[in-house]
């Protein structure tokens, strides 16, 4: 068993903690690998003051490369990006890439915002899909089909993050059959790339939601068609590098899931869940 989280952000990006603390934190916890996510810049003009600045990419980088040589000894480190639909490609190397959708870019070139808040998804709803919630979903889904193809993602990044303020089916009901079409589309075109689907507990450190992404009838059609999967915590502080990776790997053993993806220096390789 491998003790690692793929999915974390510091203050190079809407994080709490340096990168350092999120070492050194790690380390407090034991862990074996550390892998650092921090938010892509977005396409100008495109809003985002949760992602990093394009002027702020060569120190982010620097400083993960400097953490992986003074850590060394203690903890493997890798440099990741967690790379937007909405971002330019990046010009650097990374050790992985999470490809991920947050938002729809509006015929007005405005953001149609997935996950910022309750208040803008459905002001978005309102005003770009009609006052149908559902017509947002199927629209996300289209584009998060499209995730690996735009961005050479190997992991795609909290596959149903639309239902990030859906707790308890408040917002629009995942059961219809519109939903569930549009989600499963975008599966049945992921699968035909070499991606990693990640069980995401981030919405649970943060009170959004009481269990992971994705829903577990979405886990089940991932495991039909045998797409590997990681947990990550998709942290955004240090007290919760590992937040319910027990819960979230009982949530895949229920899904019929025996292992799951981990990274290492000669890239990823499957391994047992964690007990």
């Amino acid at each position: 068993m491998i003790l690692q989280n793929l999915h974390t952000h510091t203050t190079f990006c809407d994080g709490k903690n340096t990168p350092e603390e999120m070492v050194q934190a790690a380390i407090s916890l034991g862990m074996d690998s550390l892998g650092f996510s921090g938010h892509s810049p977005l396409l100008a003009p495109v809003p985002g003051d949760w992602c990093m600045q394009p002027e702020q990419v060569e120190n982010y980088r620097r400083e993960i490369l400097r953490l992986r040589e003074k850590y060394a000894e203690e903890l493997t480190i890798f440099l990741g990006l967690e790379q937007d639909m909405l971002s330019p490609s990046p010009k650097e190397t990374y050790d992985y890439i999470i490809g991920s959708v947050h938002g729809l870019l509006t015929t007005g070139g405005e953001l149609a915002a997935v996950d910022e808040s309750e208040e803008s998804f459905c002001r978005a709803v309102k005003d770009y899909f009609n006052g149908d919630a559902l017509n947002f979903a199927e629209a996300y889904y289209q584009a998060v089909g499209q995730v690996a193809e735009k961005t050479g993602c190997q992991i795609v990044g909290h596959f149903d993050l639309i239902c990030k303020f859906n707790e308890g089916g408040k917002l629009f009901d995942t059961a219809h059959p519109r939903y569930q079409k549009a989600a499963l589309a975008a599966l049945d075109r992921l699968m035909q790339r070499d991606v990693i689907m990640e069980i995401n507990t981030g919405a649970m450190s943060r009170g959004y939601r009481s269990a992971p992404y994705p829903e577990k009838w979405i886990l089940k059609e991932i495991k039909k068609r045998n797409i590997p999967i990681c947990i990550t915590s998709d942290t955004h502080s240090a007290q919760t590098l590992m937040h319910e990776f027990s819960l979230a790997s009982q949530l895949a053993q229920s899904c019929g899931y025996q292992e799951v993806m981990y990274l290492t220096k000669q890239g990823f390789v499957s391994g047992p869940l964690q007990s």
